[in-house]
């Protein structure tokens, strides 16, 4: 005889998750990008970056 959870599915939302985890991180990138063009270029090129570099990222 089966035993219960030997008839379970082993990650039945792993998909849902996935999605979740796709989007949240499209979501931080957003909010990275929104942030980064808020700075000057002057503080951009303190962290290394520049406004081009900010513009591959859309």
């Amino acid at each position: 005889m089966m035993e219960f959870h030997e008839n379970q599915a082993r990650k039945p939302f792993s998909g849902l998750v996935m999605l979740y985890h796709y989007f949240r991180r499209k979501a931080v990138n957003r909010q990275t990008v929104r942030r980064l063009r808020e700075l000057s270029p002057e503080q951009l090129r303190d962290i290394g970056l520049s406004k081009h570099d900010i513009s591959h990222w859309e």
